[in-house]
């Protein structure tokens, strides 16, 4: 049985490496193994293996055809679509609107075929007076809507977060945003499906919730504890969770739903024994399974059913049913029919980090445990679970986010206690009790747990990051682990540390001198472009912000240096004074050691402060890193001294190595680009380019075009942006002088280097297909 269920998880994450899906004529093969198998016994158990792979695969395939039939047309994108349907899920408040999932019921708009789960934003007002604010959204309400949607799409950079597989995950087919002005009103306040009245239960315990703390400062956690809701968690507080590794403490994690089904599973037994007529139909026993059952069950829908929350629920079920049938099963089959019934739901958690961190956390402490010879005292029994956890799973969390908490022990160690008796039992009974007494108290906790957490976390060394490493490596250092952690009395335990060094030491390649590495980021309507040379890095614009608590500087631009073992960066510019260049550099300054900033920025700005040397970039400023040049082209004296535009003010950025040059242009114009083809001429040639504003109509002359005479041409622009970047006419122009033209919500992010005497071309997109995230079509 337990071979088999990892054979059939082994079959699901293979199919989601795949590019395309198979063919449904596959679907004959788990058939054939599983008889031949019946008439071959000398081969029959790994006949039977192969089919449970075989069926993993398939399974997969089937439910991933199946979601992806309900899609949005391209020819709708766009376009205005009015739907009638349900509020599935409690919204969430931001500054810039309410954002919420909508079930379909049904299309009002002709021809137009949605699908049934959109994720949709209800924008507020860009300026006081522009227009109504939304109005107050609530889970169960059924809306006739206006919409505008799009086709699942989300940046794709290396080590970047794949928010279409996400999407997928919770079957969205479509995101978009309502029409303000469109024919929008409330049908009905209340929908009597069971899955929108839960999310509405939800809500109204939130709001009890919020009542009830008032505003205080750590109110949010009790609210991730009770029902789920993370996003009330603020961005510092997960920073802190995060450095000392007790993230999974700040969710309703499995320890939490298996503490409420065994208090009521006692609650049950003690009342049931009392009433010995009872007792002879059903025995206490039974009932208190059951009931200890019902509630993690409940707890868990209240929460969202989460990933955590599920493992523990099916692991609960088996227990219940083995107990109900007077049985014991062994902890390795609890867990393993758990995983079978997670992959079986929901194949694409293989995608997830939390289900290997959940499913590898609870492996490692069932085999540091199970079958220990002696009674050892608690206190090292607990050290000895806190020690397999720690290096068990350091492979995993180097390669899942290539950093580990160095004091997560310690946090842990008073964490897990405080959090799971004391202050999640306490906002439990303060969310079904009418007075606040319980919440206040365990607000107060809280509080004294996270000024030790942030004491913690302020250490400077609390955590250990670096590249990410290579994938063989983190095979070699998961079976070191193993090996570490096996029983007293193996022979040379010892050498799992040798397995596991490589993972620290073997670095991904680099430049090398006289190399110059060039990647454009994929930050949506923005830029961010990372130079590197065989010991430097240089930034140029960081992307924009997304939002009052995140910027592409933290979601792309910070996972790709680290992952690329980027630990510093010796020069950030910073093109001119526009949210869509400088929005993330906070978020890249908060991670990333900067030596210094070049910038058209006016002396005022926030960001000259954040670092320790500032200065203007301007035309004649060069230097020399490896054997690659730098130079700025642009600004010049006399732009610096006239009143013009921000993007006039740019600057423009020409980086050469032996194998070729590479120009960045930022948003400059048709009144830059005259000078500069004035100015140097044939001079401005390059390999690259990265084209100017978003290539916009406003840019690019043909003059310009001409004189740089790219091989390539790199656009950074946002999917389906307002101000259809890039215009027709521009990559036309770029195509007509035989550049390659690529964009990066079509592409990706775009890697180049310039080795070995040529330039190696990387789209990220198709240099990692997978069956959900297509390249979006050119319009």
């Amino acid at each position: 049985m337990r071979g088999g269920i990892l054979a059939f998880l082994a079959g699901i994450w293979l199919l989601q490496q795949q590019a395309t899906l198979p063919s449904p004529w596959w679907w004959g093969v788990p058939l054939l193994l599983a008889s031949w198998g019946a008439h071959q016994p000398s081969w029959r158990r790994l006949l039977l293996l192969t089919a449970a792979f075989a069926c993993g695969f398939l399974w997969a395939a089937a439910l991933a055809q199946w979601r992806l039939n309900d899609a949005l047309a391209p020819a709708w994108e766009g376009r205005e679509i009015v739907v009638t349907g349900t509020v599935a899920e409690m919204p969430r408040a931001a500054g810039y609107g309410t954002r919420f999932l909508f079930e379909v019921e049904r299309t009002a708009t002709p021809d137009a075929v949605v699908p049934r789960r959109l994720l949709l934003t209800w924008y507020a007002p860009r300026r006081t007076g522009a227009g109504a604010p939304p109005p107050a959204l609530h889970a169960a309400e059924r809306w006739r809507l206006a919409v505008r949607l799009k086709r699942p799409h989300g940046n794709a950079n290396p080590h970047g977060f794949d928010y279409e597989a996400w999407l997928l995950e919770r079957n969205i087919r479509a995101t978009g945003y309502v029409v303000q002005d469109g024919e929008n009103r409330r049908l009905a306040d209340s929908s009597h499906r069971p899955g929108p009245l839960m999310e509405r239960l939800r809500e109204r315990v939130a709001e009890h919730l919020r009542a009830s703390l008032d505003g205080r400062p750590d109110g949010g956690i009790l609210l991730a504890l009770t029902v789920g809701e993370q996003n009330a968690i603020s961005p510092v507080q997960w920073q802190v969770f995060s450095r000392t590794g007790v993230t999974h403490l700040m969710s309703i994690s499995g320890l939490h739903v298996t503490l409420v089904a065994g208090l009521f599973s006692w609650t049950a037994f003690f009342l049931w024994r009392r009433a010995p007529r009872w007792s002879l139909f059903i025995p206490a026993r039974r009932i208190a399974v059951l009931a200890g059952f019902v509630a993690a069950l409940a707890y868990a829908w209240l929460a969202g059913f989460s990933l955590p929350t599920q493992r523990t629920v099916w692991m609960l079920g088996v227990v219940a049913a083995a107990l109900w049938r007077g049985k014991r099963v062994s902890p390795s089959r609890i867990l393993a029919a758990a995983l079978l019934a997670v992959l079986v739901a929901d194949p694409w958690a293989v995608l997830s980090p939390g289900f290997w961190l959940s499913f590898g956390a609870v492996g490692l402490i069932l085999g540091t445990s199970a079958g220990r010879i002696g009674m050892a005292s608690r206190l090292w029994e607990w050290g000895r679970v806190q020690w397999a956890i720690t290096v068990g799973l350091t492979p995993l969390l180097l390669a899942l986010f290539q950093q580990v908490s160095l004091v997560s022990p310690l946090a842990n160690a008073f964490a897990i206690p405080l959090v799971s008796l004391a202050v999640t039992p306490l906002a439990l009974l303060g969310a079904v009790s009418p007075w606040s007494g319980p919440l206040l108290l365990a607000h107060q906790l809280m509080t004294w747990c996270m000024a030790a957490l942030e004491t913690l976390a302020s250490v400077p060394d609390a955590v250990w990051q670096q590249h990410a490493p290579l994938p063989w490596t983190v095979a070699a250092a998961t079976v070191g682990a193993a090996w570490l952690l096996l029983p007293r009395g193996f022979p040379a335990r010892w050498l799992g540390a040798f397995a596991m060094a490589p993972m620290f030491l073997v670095h991904p390649p680099g430049p090398k001198p006289g190399e110059l590495w060039l990647t454009v980021l994929d930050v949506g309507q923005g830029l961010a472009v990372v130079a590197r040379t065989a010991h430097h890095a240089l930034l140029f614009d960081a992307g924009p912000r997304l939002g009052e608590d995140a910027s592409a500087g933290e979601r792309a631009v910070v996972p790709f240096l680290r992952g690329e073992g980027v630990g510093a960066l010796d020069g950030l510019v910073i093109s001119h004074d526009d949210i869509d260049h400088f929005g993330g550099a906070s978020a890249v300054l908060d991670a990333v050691p900067v030596g210094w900033m070049a910038s058209s920025l006016p002396p005022a700005h926030f960001l000259h402060a954040r670092v320790a040397q500032s200065w203007p970039c301007r035309q004649g400023l060069a230097w020399s890193w490896d054997g690659v040049g730098f130079a700025f082209l642009h600004p010049d004296a006399r732009t610096l001294a006239e009143k013009t535009s921000d993007n006039e003010r740019g600057c423009v950025l020409r980086v050469e190595s032996a194998q070729g040059r590479a120009l960045i242009a930022a948003d400059i114009g048709h009144g830059t680009e005259e000078r500069l083809v004035a100015r140097y001429g044939e001079g401005l040639a390059a390999d690259v380019l990265v084209v100017p504003h978003h290539g916009s109509r406003f840019s690019s002359t043909e003059e310009f075009v001409a004189a740089v005479r790219p091989r390539l041409a790199v656009v950074s622009a946002g999917y389906r942006n307002r101000f259809g970047h890039p215009a027709a006419e521009v990559a036309r122009r770029y195509q007509g002088e035989g550049a390659v033209f690529l964009r990066t919500d079509r592409d990706g992010a775009v890697s180049m280097r310039f080795a070995a005497g040529r330039l190696e071309l990387q789209p990220w997109r198709s240099s990692r297909v997978r069956y959900w995230n297509e390249p979006a079509p050119v319009r």
